[in-house]
């Protein structure tokens, strides 16, 4: 399992990027298994591949930041073989120092919470949801860690289908986090 760092985030920003280089029309394929990591190195990534057909698939777990690739993956891409467990939550971290330090500090959580919030509605609507039910739905489930089974993560959106054995690597491009 590999954690989302910051100077894991960049090579695979820029294999992601020669991917897309290479052929921007030819589907890359991103193997998460990942327990999370940094916020800010997960949306690089994010960001990174928001433009190409990212097709993601999660072995073993994607938690956290890992969870969010997975679920920002281009819709009806979006898989993980039958074993694999998905996690969400609010993002997390600590202050310390003098109390208006820890006051921006907190301002800024609550601002990547409702951005990540809305990533994950924007991704993962269910037919018949509305903005606001999307966002309300995802306001409560990342209030504390929330564990998935490939079945319940199928019927929570992030992901859109659940293989029964990982696709062949025949003429792929490739790249994990």
């Amino acid at each position: 399992m590999v954690q989302i760092r910051d100077t894991d985030s960049t090579l695979v920003v820029a294999q992601l990027l020669f991917l897309e280089a290479e052929d921007s029309t030819k589907p890359i394929h991103l193997y998460i298994n990942s327990p999370g990591g940094s916020v800010t190195a997960g949306l690089a990534i994010y960001d990174t591949y928001i433009s190409a057909p990212v097709h993601t698939y999660s072995l073993g777990l994607a938690a956290s930041m890992g969870s969010l690739l997975l679920a920002g993956g281009e819709k009806g891409k979006r898989h993980c073989l039958p074993n694999a467990s998905i996690m969400i939550h609010q993002p997390s971290g600590g202050a310390s120092g003098q109390a208006t330090d820890i006051a921006i500090h907190a301002k800024e959580i609550l601002r990547i919470r409702h951005l990540l919030t809305g990533i994950y509605q924007r991704h993962c609507a269910t037919e018949g949801e509305s903005e606001a039910q999307g966002l309300e739905r995802f306001e409560k489930a990342l209030e504390r860690d929330y564990y998935m089974t490939a079945q319940e993560a199928l019927k929570f959106g992030i992901i859109d289908g659940i293989l029964e054995k990982r696709p062949p690597l025949d003429g792929m491009a490739s790249s994990g986090s």
